[in-house]
Order: C-alpha cells, then sequence, then structure tokens
C-alpha cells in the first residue's frame, strides 16, 4: 500500500489541505485533485474512483471532502480503514469542518496526517495516540520562554521603577511652589512612553504648568492651528489634570484635597466602539437573521471577492414555547443557496418553507435572556461577480505635491440600504503629529499608535449617498494608504428573509414573536 497523498478539498474542488508522501511535482499533485470533481458521480454510492494511474478513496464530510490519493496496487481495506482514522482526526483539530475552519488549522492537520503516514505507509497508532504525539512539549521551547517571560518582567520593573522616580522628582518640585496645584484645562500637554505601559505605577498627576504623563495616544490633546472644527480628536474643555489610576498617586490626590486643593479629574471616553450591544431579549420568541460580509475591491475600480453569509438563529425564553415550527418567506435571490441544520426536516422547508424538528415531539432548547448566540436554524451564502451588488465603493487618489502628499477620498452608497455607523480607515505613513484635514464630510479620529485616520459616518441614506474626504500629510507612497478597511451595519439583508408565522405544535393561539435583522462586515476591504 502505497498513499501518494491525504486532501481535504470542497465539494466545488478547491483544495484546502493537502499532504503528499511521495516525492511528485506540484503540477502534477495539482493535476491529480484537480481531475476529482470531474470523476466523482452524483447518484453513486461507492467510496473510491479509479483512473488508469490512480485510486481516489474519499468520504464526504459534511461540505468537504476527506481525500486519499493511492496507486492501483494498494490494498483498498487498508485505505479504507486509513481513510476512517483520518475523518476521526479531523473533527478533532477543526472547530468547524467549513473552508474557514480548515485553514485555520491546516498545519495542525498536516502534523496530524505525518503521524498516521509515513512515506505512504500507514502506521499503527490510534486517535488518542496521534494527538499526544501532536502536544509533545519541548524543554528547549519551555526554558526560551522562562527566559522571556524573566526579561520581560524586569523590563516591567525598570519602567515602574523610572516611573516612580518622577513621580517623587514631580512632588517636590511642586511642594516648593506657593501657587500650589492649578487646573488647566486649556494648556494640558500629554506625552508617552513608547511601548511602555506606566500607568499601573500612577501617571496621573498634574503641576501649575498642566503636565502629565499618560499612554492613551490614540487621541490628542493639543491640536495644530487651522486644524477643522468638526475633528473627533479635540479634548473636552475645560478638564484639567490627567490622572492615573493607582494607589499610590489616589492616595497623594487624597492628601491633597484634606490640604483644601480643588482636584478635577479628567475622563477621557473610549473611542467609538463600532458594534452596540444588542437589546435584551423581552419577547417569549426572538429569531435573528444575520449577514456577514467579505468584499475586497481593486484600489484601480473592479471586485475581487464578494461573499455573503448568513444565519437565522432562534431564542427561546420559555420552555412551554419549544414545540413549535418557523414559517419563513425568502426574498426570492436565485443566487442564495440555504442550508438547513442537520436536525430539521429538509422536506418540510423545500416544500412548504417551514422550519421544523425532524421529531415533532422534540422541543427546541431554550436558553436565558443574555443567550444572544440563539440555536442555529438555517444557513445560506451568496457569491456574485456583479458589482452593482456592493453596497459601498471607496476611491482614493494620493498626489504628491512638493512636500506635501494630497489624499482625496470619496464614498458612493448604493441605494440597496441604509448604512449606520460607517468607518473608513486610512493607513498613513509614521507621522510625528495628526495629518491636516482639509474637507469632510463627517467626522475623523486620528489614531497615532497605528497611524491610522478613521472617517466615521453616523448614518448613509438617501441624503448622503456620496462625500469625500481631503487631507494632507508629508510626501510619501501611493500604496502606504492601502488596504483600506470599512466597518458598517445596515438593517436590511441581501436575503430578504422574512418570519412569517410561528406554528404551535400543541395548538392554541400562535406565540407572540419579533424578529432581527441586521447586515454587519466581516472583511471590507479596498486593496
Amino acid at each position: 500500500m502505497v498513499v501518494l497523498a491525504a486532501s481535504v478539498i470542497s465539494k466545488s474542488g478547491k483544495v484546502l489541505v493537502s499532504r503528499q508522501f511521495v516525492d511528485m511535482t506540484r503540477i502534477r499533485i495539482e493535476g491529480l485533485l484537480a481531475a476529482f470533481p470531474k470523476l466523482v458521480g452524483s447518484g453513486k454510492q461507492h467510496t473510491y474512483v479509479e483512473t488508469e494511474n490512480v485510486r481516489y478513496v474519499y468520504q464526504p464530510i459534511e461540505s468537504l471532502f476527506l481525500l486519499l490519493v493511492t496507486n492501483k496496487q494498494s490494498n483498498i481495506l487498508e485505505d479504507l480503514e486509513t481513510l476512517r482514522l483520518l475523518s476521526k482526526l479531523v473533527p478533532e483539530y477543526c472547530y468547524s469542518l467549513d473552508e474557514e475552519g480548515i485553514g485555520k488549522t491546516a498545519f495542525e492537520l498536516i502534523f496530524a496526517f505525518d503521524e498516521v503516514i509515513c512515506l505512504g505507509h500507514k502506521e499503527n497508532v490510534t486517535v488518542a495516540q496521534v494527538k499526544q504525539y501532536c502536544e509533545m512539549e519541548s524543554h528547549e521551547e519551555k526554558l526560551h520562554k522562562l527566559v522571556l517571560q524573566s526579561k520581560i518582567n524586569e523590563t516591567k520593573d525598570v519602567m515602574k521603577r523610572k516611573a516612580s522616580e518622577i513621580e517623587k522628582s514631580k512632588i517636590d518640585k511642586n511642594r516648593g511652589d506657593k501657587g500650589g496645584f492649578m487646573s488647566m484645562g486649556s494648556g494640558r500637554i500629554e506625552t508617552s512612553f513608547s511601548d511602555m505601559s506606566i500607568s499601573s505605577s500612577g501617571s496621573g498627576f498634574g503641576s501649575g504648568s498642566g503636565f502629565g504623563l499618560t499612554t492613551d495616544v490614540d487621541s490628542f490633546s493639543t491640536k495644530p492651528k487651522g486644524r477643522q472644527p468638526s475633528s473627533a480628536t479635540a479634548p473636552p474643555k475645560g478638564l484639567g489634570m490627567q490622572l492615573g489610576k493607582s494607589q499610590k498617586t489616589n492616595q497623594f490626590l487624597e492628601s491633597l484635597k484634606a490640604e483644601g486643593e480643588l482636584i478635577v479629574e479628567d475622563v477621557q471616553p473610549k473611542a467609538g466602539q463600532s458594534r452596540v450591544a444588542a437589546p435584551p431579549l423581552t419577547d417569549p420568541i426572538t429569531l435573528t437573521a444575520e449577514e456577514k460580509l467579505n468584499v475586497t475591491l481593486k484600489r484601480d475600480g473592479g471586485m475581487s471577492n464578494f461573499d455573503v453569509q448568513g444565519t437565522l438563529s432562534l431564542q427561546i425564553l420559555n420552555q412551554e414555547d419549544g414545540l413549535i415550527q418557523v414559517q419563513i418567506e425568502t426574498g426570492g435571490n436565485p443566487g442564495i443557496l440555504f442550508k438547513t441544520h442537520p436536525n430539521m426536516n429538509k422536506e418540510l422547508f423545500s416544500n412548504e418553507n417551514i422550519l421544523g424538528l425532524k421529531d415533532p415531539n422534540r422541543p427546541f432548547p431554550t436558553g436565558p435572556a443574555g443567550d444572544a448566540a440563539g440555536v442555529g436554524l438555517l444557513k445560506w451564502r451568496m457569491q456574485s461577480a456583479d458589482e452593482s451588488m456592493v453596497p459601498l465603493t471607496i476611491n482614493c487618489w494620493p498626489s504628491v505635491s512638493g512636500n506635501e502628499t494630497y489624499v482625496s477620498i470619496e464614498y458612493e452608497a448604493s441605494a440597496m440600504f441604509d448604512l449606520r455607523n460607517v468607518v473608513i480607515s486610512v493607513p498613513l505613513p509614521a507621522l510625528r503629529e495628526a495629518p491636516n484635514v482639509r474637507q469632510i464630510d463627517g467626522e475623523w479620529r486620528y489614531d497615532s499608535r497605528n497611524s491610522i485616520i478613521e472617517w466615521s459616518i453616523l448614518l448613509i441614506d438617501n441624503s448622503n449617498r456620496s462625500g469625500s474626504m481631503e487631507f494632507v500629510v508629508p510626501p510619501a507612497d501611493s500604496s502606504v494608504f492601502f488596504p483600506i478597511s470599512v466597518r458598517f451595519s445596515a438593517t436590511t439583508t441581501y436575503s430578504d428573509l422574512k418570519v412569517v408565522n410561528i406554528i404551535p405544535l400543541r395548538g392554541g393561539a400562535p406565540p407572540k414573536f419579533s424578529q432581527r435583522t441586521n447586515l454587519i462586515t466581516e472583511n471590507y476591504q479596498v486593496v
């Protein structure tokens, strides 16, 4: 028996993982794997296919194929035993049996395949032994991690000592001042230590000059002249010293308050959370239809990827409402492929668009009001090459003029959706200060830690289907401003799935229910 390769491929023929156990060229293995989907018949019950040179032994795993490519002289019974062992290993290492789950655990699968097959021959191992071999610990690795952790701890101790020395020197200096402590909100200056976190040792203290130490570099407390008033980075007016939260600093502040000094704490809000927490469940039954959007646009125009993945989940608060069926209505989009949960009655859904369990006497599971995940009933997916399906397009035009680079960005939104909480993140070259924003439709924020400018629009509807922003930075190459990342949400979806009715199986009046619909971006970029 000689196994040439062990692979995991999708039913469309896309190779996700492939491990070769004999010497062969990449063109050879790609040709063998590309020919497999064409050889598999739709109505056949066999688990192997033979050609003139090789034999394919395969097993379906949900929407994937686990495939062994062997020579024709191998023992097919041993091949099937090897395939059975590999089929047990794949769910052990993959949290989900789809393309994403296989891709994230590809190396773990390859290591496990190597423990089962050596030079094309099956090893006498079990699933437990393979997991034990793959989890073997290295003494050298442990030693390296201990040394690295000791260096990190030593660096933290040095930072704490330095911060303590700075704090003591400031305290001694301020004790000699007759004017005492003052709260000056307009003249505050913030500095930061690069890659150091000194907030735990207490860095919040102020003086007559309004000087403070902070590690929050996501916002600026000072702004250059001429900046637009729409900037979201300006500090709140009238707030004074930057106060730390450590025990030592709090004791110092308490002593100042006892002496009659007025202390004003400056609390800066965290910059824009992109997603708002879902409201608590109030209805006995709640159905949530959510679609995740993955789009990759090209900077010169066109689209390289458009993928929509949706789920319909069910949340039931009371156990007595578990014996139900859900009748839905789809928007009739022919490009959307629906797939029910394995416990659902597929014939009932195909014929009547009703989602119900195969066993009508079995209730749906219930959960607490805070369980936002719910029970998955239905999945769907849509892929398209039609650019008119894209809800938001971004055009970025950097141009160098003298010692400055002028960057003009504009968006155009489709009339299909009203987009909420839109954030367009544009990478920038390393800057000493925030970029000079000349014009903007919306608000902006500069993240100096990651060198990113974020353009925020609260709502895009029929009143602002297009908008633009222009800012100036020092001269830089145009490729620096890509990839551009986009985040937004909407209350309508591509599938236009609606829950029509809840059918109680015990009879009586239909229970009260509510439906939530949400479209969010998972990976939306301009590259």
